[in-house]
């Protein structure tokens, strides 16, 4: 049976990975519904309105999803990683307890009137609360960003935090609130994360508006959501690239072992950057298709400057190498494709050419698993990449286990969440293919109008 540490880890994995599917649909979805409801408001087509109480009730699934499966992961501090969370309760549990007071209240309170408050509440009061639903979700964001990048790059004692006590009743304290809040990686991660869900509800627009076409259904709905979706999918999946090179500029500067994994640079000099490759960590070679000195020119703008090797970090404060490097270069081209389908995706709106392709509304179908995709194996770049650290510097993800819970109570646990979790995404699955099926509400007036066509991309055949 595998230790106590290894079930603990996939355990909190396994959570985190399940939860993170539904917080960047409704981060995207939810500013989807502003611009779809402010649509409404400006034009009063009947269309948008809708448009709005369907993608609504989506929302809400996905939301009440989310919170299901949030509140398991918190549990996990104070069982499984009770060390951790004493060492550092004071400064990681600050802004988690931001998130629930501020962000989650917030979302949570105006969700009903969202939902429930369509012929209770004057349009722009719902229009308001519809905004606060969507700022809400951001706000949450926001708030475990801090908590996480804290994690990443934790400032230096003293300055942000000091140390308390000795030995085992050694803790941190925060010195500086808002120095954790705005730590040398948040702002970065933050934008990275935010364009990352906009991606996320864009291509669930597209997906759902692409299944209809291809179905004959709800044609000027779909037609209408996805020229909204597509632009906000080109816009972010080309503010990903400037916001993950800042991301990388970060990690170059404080985690200069993370950056080497994810490239397999061993030896510090001018660094190449590989397009798809193998690391052999026993030998400490990289093998594989790669742009010589290219790393080096985009973290220094300088081909021949000296990037950290692996072989300049402690071997047990390395990474495993091949899984991030692997991780990452698969997030960068998930990425890349990302871009390609948006931008085919805009010209043949533009063209209004979407609804005679079928080759590529199949594509649009299935292209919802990219960014999620994405997702999850960019978390796991970034989170491997930051091991051996559960706080980077500071404390070993080793010493953070919990003292008093044994593998077989850990095992039972992560068998039991894995069971419910299934369950609980088969009823997810299953409910929002209802909800797509039975589709938006049918009126007289589901056409938008020449004008209002024309002005959005023009006129086109």
């Amino acid at each position: 049976m595998p230790d106590a540490e290894i079930l603990a880890r996939i355990q909190f994995a396994t959570t985190v990975a399940f939860h993170y599917i539904f917080p960047p649909m409704s981060i995207g979805l939810g500013f989807l519904l502003v611009i779809m409801e402010g649509m409404y408001l400006k034009t009063k087509n009947k269309l948008y309105e809708n448009m709005t109480k369907f993608w609504v009730k989506v929302f809400s699934l996905i939301f009440a999803m989310g919170v299901a499966t949030g509140i398991v992961m918190e549990f996990q501090f104070g069982t499984n990683w009770s060390t951790y969370s004493r060492y550092v309760g004071d400064i990681f549990g600050s802004p988690l307890a931001a998130e629930g007071i501020f962000a989650f209240f917030l979302e949570s309170g105006f969700l009903a009137i969202l939902v429930f408050g369509w012929d209770k509440v004057k349009p722009r009061t719902h229009f308001i609360a519809t905004i606060m639903v969507s700022f809400g979700s951001m706000l949450s964001a926001v708030w475990i960003i801090v908590a996480n990048s804290w994690q990443q790059t934790p400032g230096k004692i003293g300055e942000t935090f000091h140390i308390v006590g000795e030995g085992v009743n050694a803790r941190a304290e925060i010195l500086d609130f808002w120095a954790v809040v705005f730590n040398p990686s948040t702002i970065d991660r933050l934008s990275h994360v935010l364009s990352a869900a906009m991606i996320t509800g864009a291509f669930l627009v597209l997906s759902v508006s692409a299944y209809y076409l291809i179905k004959k259904r709800h044609q000027e709905f779909a037609k209408a959501s996805i020229k909204i979706a597509v632009i906000l999918a080109v816009v972010t999946s080309l503010l990903q690239l400037t916001t993950g090179h800042s991301s990388a500029d970060g990690v170059a500067e404080h985690q200069p072992a993370k950056l080497a994994a994810f490239e397999g640079h061993y030896e510090t000099g001018p660094a190449d950057l590989y397009l798809i490759g193998w690391v052999n960590e026993e030998s400490g070679e990289t093998y594989g298709i790669k742009i010589p000195g290219m790393l080096s020119f985009l973290v220094h703008w300088d081909s021949e400057k000296p990037v950290t090797g692996l072989n300049d970090i402690p071997i047990d404060e390395r990474p495993p190498v091949n899984i991030v490097f692997q991780a990452y270069h698969i997030m960068v081209a998930i990425g890349m494709a990302i871009i390609l389908i948006s931008f085919i995706a805009l010209f043949m709106a533009y063209k209004n050419k979407l609804e005679t392709n079928r080759w590529f509304l199949k594509i649009l179908v299935v292209s919802i698993l990219l960014p999620h995709a994405a997702n999850q194996i960019g978390w796991i770049a970034a989170e491997v990449g930051r091991q051996p650290w559960i706080v980077y510097g500071l404390l070993k993800t080793q010493d953070a286990l919990s003292k008093v819970v044994n593998a077989e109570q850990i095992l039972f646990s992560l068998v039991m969440f894995s069971l419910v979790y299934t369950l609980l995404f088969i009823l997810f699955i299953f409910l929002l293919d209802r909800k797509i099926k039975h589709g938006p509400e049918e009126t007289g007036t589901m056409e938008a109008t020449y004008s209002e066509q024309k002005t959005v991309f023009g006129n086109r055949n």
